[in-house]
């Protein structure tokens, strides 16, 4: 899985206009003041990326928290789920 397609998409999704896909590293959280500090809101917009992009959907809010914690490990899962 493409992380640099991925981190366009994610930017594109959550109007993120002042950052780049360098300014993201794959495996820099996603959530929480030490990483981007995404949100609850943008947990969804990632949820709604993931289905529409890639049919994937979650039905158990444990396993989708588990996945959205870097851009790596939604690759990674992207990658095993596809």
């Amino acid at each position: 899985m493409d992380t640099q397609k991925l981190k366009e998409q994610i930017i594109d999704a959550l109007n993120l206009e002042e950052l780049t896909p360098e300014d993201i590293k794959d495996e820099a959280p996603l959530f929480g003041p030490e990483g981007l500090g995404f949100d609850s809101i943008d947990a969804l917009e990632l949820l709604v990326l993931l289905e529409k992009n890639y049919g994937i959907k979650f039905t158990d809010p444990s396993k989708a928290k588990s996945v959205l914690v870097s851009v790596g490990e939604i690759a990674r899962y992207i990658e095993a789920n596809k």
